[in-house]
C-alpha cells in the first residue's frame, strides 16, 4: 500500500520512482497480485485530510484502483477456506499484536496464495521468512 501512497502523493520525495513502478506493472510479464486490505488501506489514507495535505478524493482514489486493478496481469487476493489455520501458522512463531495483525494478515494471505514476492517499502515484512521482500523504491 505505501508504494500506492507513494504514487499518488506528488509531494513525496518517492513519488516519481513508486510512479514508475506501478506504471511498469502495465507492460510486466509477471503477475501482480493485490490483496483487498491493501486496496482498501489505499483508499483510506489516500482520502484522508490528516495525512496529506491535499488527498485525493474518493473518486479520484477510487479511479486509481480501478486503473490498476484493470490491467491484465494484476489479479486481487481474499481469504480462501482455510485462512485462519494459515494465519495461526505464519504467526506461531511469536505473538502478534496490534499494529503487526495487518502486516501478519497480508502475509498470511500470500503465504495462502502461494506469492513469495512482496513489494513494499516496510522492512517489518522481513520478519516472515517466507517472503522475499523488495523495496522497488531503493535507488
Amino acid at each position: 500500500m505505501n508504494i500506492l501512497l507513494y504514487a499518488s502523493n506528488r509531494g513525496s520525495s518517492r513519488h516519481e520512482r513508486a510512479k514508475r513502478f506501478v506504471e511498469g506493472r502495465a507492460t510486466d510479464p509477471d503477475l501482480l497480485c493485490l490483496a483487498f486490505p491493501t486496496v482498501m488501506s489505499y483508499l483510506r489514507m489516500a482520502t484522508h485530510p490528516r495525512i496529506f495535505a491535499t488527498p485525493l478524493s474518493p473518486a479520484e482514489a477510487m479511479a486509481n484502483v480501478a486503473a490498476l486493478l484493470g490491467l491484465p496481469r494484476v489479479r486481487v487476493l481474499a481469504e480462501a477456506e482455510g485462512f485462519l489455520d494459515v494465519y495461526r501458522e505464519v504467526t506461531a512463531g511469536a505473538p502478534v499484536r496490534g499494529n503487526a495483525v495487518p502486516d501478519a494478515h497480508l502475509a498470511s494471505l500470500l503465504r495462502q496464495h502461494g506469492v513469495r514476492t512482496l513489494y513494499t517499502v516496510d522492512r517489518d515484512f522481513l520478519r516472515f521468512p517466507f517472503l522475499d521482500v523488495h523495496d522497488p523504491l531503493e535507488p
